[in-house]
């Protein structure tokens, strides 16, 4: 993918900045260029802890729904929690199943607490109406859905009709009816999500899982639980935010922070440390990135190969030797999936080259590829290719197919002008999903080309550069200082630097997958730093080989080896200079 490389201007007071924290003026260059400001942001940023949080009160309706599950607790009814087969809504599904039967021991009820989370294939996303129809037929009282809900109108309609009381805990968007520009919401008995118009919350960017997390910390409290009892749930409130992919910005980085901390202490669920065993990581420093390529495909992947309600027993297991299995065939699924997901993205990779090479929209058909995977391989061919991708597999009924979009198309726009062609559709700018029969893939291929207005320029991205650093400025206590901005993710991205002008020498190819480049990167003065780069190191050899001068991108490190702890640079991205000018 083509990037246009672009420095960071913004403007602050740095060194006041430095000087009332006690950072590198760099550090502090950074804070603002991800539109941290003022003195008291800043702090949290920096030093952020629970006592920060936002008051739980805020949610809309979160009292209420607090008061009635409390009620039908007391009356010993069943209640059963709808959650949803990724990871959010696995996390949410826990903390409230574990939260709920805590309540019911303080107040000593026999109140029936379960849970039900929706087969990816078979049921589809979210609620439906065979899950209400037996909860009807199963004597539950009380549906209490998790990060899903708030779009199941005819769904919530039906558990009326039927009977059932409806609490709904959420974070996706309500529905707007477009003419009278209301919202439109189910007949829920309370709905508590930070997306209402009416929320007083000072953020609705937070998971689902954060949203239930926040009513059993209210169940809590009403009941005289200890809030430490409440406080073990915070790693679990962290694994979902990050993978949720929330932005790690104020409240949900505090919380990521604090849940890592937790988590490398040895965390409170012996499944979650049972599967970071099973991960091969067991030891090392858990970070965001851990959770979000490592742990968290793995829970992922029971929901999209088989049921997602294995990393819920996982969770809930009290068996050390039943946690391990769990953990282990978790671990085996999550290989199968990224087996899976490679062959789908090299023949991906090979229609958008041979077939599709013009069009400014991939539309790429892959009958055999399981259908929870297409969205992966769209993300894929999309970071590859800098365009548009929506990846179409066969179903049980016709295709479907998933979608990720760039910065310059809105998807979901795009799909309503081919809507004749489709069975179904529904999405956002960056992301969308589609079901249409198989005889359509063709034309509906065809007609959002022809539709779409994208330039060779909109499909150039935009790195965006922390500062330009030269390397002798580079230095372990500065190194150690940026490890205070992390966890990094989305909202809150890794920093990095540039420099013009470098030699790279020494380039020699490493690894069993030949993935990885080292070599040294002198400067004009002289200086030089060790580097690595990871990817298809051979053909970067080859590039650079040829290149006399060379401008790169990149993040500093410590690297430790057998006892020895230097500088090194990572190098990202880089452009050379054959001319030597």
């Amino acid at each position: 993918m083509k990037k246009k490389w672009m420095v960071y201007a913004k403007r602050a007071d740095f060194q006041k900045i430095s000087e009332k924290f006690g950072i590198d003026q760099v550090t502090a260059r950074i804070i603002r260029n991800r539109d941290i400001t003022g003195e008291e942001e800043i702090r949290r940023y920096l030093k952020g802890n629970l006592e920060d949080l936002f008051d739980r009160r805020l949610l809309p309706h979160i009292e209420e729904a607090a008061e009635l599950v409390i009620q039908k607790i007391r009356e010993g009814r069943h209640i059963r929690i709808v959650g949803d087969y990724d990871i959010d809504g696995v996390c949410a599904t826990y903390i409230l199943y574990r939260g709920l039967i805590r309540v019911c021991g303080a107040l000593s009820s026999g109140a029936v607490i379960d849970y039900v989370i929706p087969e990816r294939i078979r049921d589809g996303y979210g609620i439906n109406r065979q899950i209400i129809e037996r909860a009807a037929d199963e004597g539950v009282d009380t549906i209490l859905t998790c990060d899903n809900g708030i779009a199941a109108i005819e769904e919530l309609a039906f558990a009326k009709e039927r009977g059932l009381t409806v609490i709904i805990t959420d974070h996706h968007d309500v529905r707007i009816e477009e003419e009278a520009q209301k919202e439109l919401l189910p007949p829920a008995d309370v709905i508590v999500d930070p997306k209402l118009a009416e929320s007083r919350y000072p953020t609705d960017n937070i998971c689902g899982a954060v949203v239930g997390w926040k009513l059993i910390g209210l169940l809590y409290e009403l009941c005289g639980i200890p809030e430490a009892e409440w406080q073990a749930f915070l790693e679990f409130a962290a694994v979902a935010t990050v993978g949720d992919v929330m932005e790690l910005r104020g409240e949900n980085r505090i919380i990521v922070k604090n849940g890592l901390t937790q988590l490398n202490a040895g965390g409170r669920n012996m499944g979650l440390r049972k599967l970071i065993e099973a991960c091969g990581i067991a030891g090392k420093p858990i970070g965001a990135y851990h959770i979000g390529f490592v742990i968290g495909p793995c829970i992922n992947a029971g929901g999209r190969l088989e049921t997602a309600e294995a990393a819920l027993r996982l969770f809930l297991s009290d068996s050390e030797k039943e946690a391990e299995k769990l953990a282990a065939h978790l671990r085996l699924l999550n290989d199968e999936r990224k087996d899976m997901t490679e062959a789908g993205v090299r023949e991906a990779v090979n229609q958008a080259e041979q077939l599709y090479a013009k069009d400014p929209v991939l539309v790429i058909y892959l009958p055999d590829l399981h259908e929870s995977l297409a969205g992966i391989v769209a993300g894929r061919i999309r970071e590859r290719f800098g365009k548009p991708c929506f990846v179409i597999t066969d179903a049980k009924e016709g295709c479907k197919g998933s979608g990720r979009s760039i910065e310059k198309y809105h998807m979901f726009q795009g799909l309503c002008g081919v809507s004749a062609l489709l069975s179904k559709f529904g999405g956002h700018p960056m992301a969308a999903g589609l079901s249409l029969p198989r005889e359509n893939v063709d034309a509906f291929r065809r007609e959002i080309n022809r539709q779409c207005s994208l330039t060779e320029e909109d499909f150039v991205g935009t790195l965006w550069i922390d500062a330009a650093m030269p390397l002798p400025y580079i230095s372990g206590k500065l190194v150690s200082e940026l490890s205070l901005l992390e966890p990094f993710g989305n909202g809150n991205e890794k920093p990095v630097f540039a420099v013009k002008g470098v030699r790279l020498e020494g380039l020699t190819v490493l690894g069993k997958n030949r993935n990885v480049l080292k070599c040294r990167a002198t400067d004009g003065s002289g200086y030089s730093m060790s580097a690595v780069m990871f990817g298809e190191a051979d053909r970067m050899k080859e590039e650079l080989s040829a290149a006399a001068l060379c401008n790169i991108v990149y993040y500093p490190e410590i690297n430790e080896y057998n006892g020895f702890r230097r500088l090194q640079l990572v190098i990202s991205e880089y452009q050379t200079d054959r001319t030597g000018g």
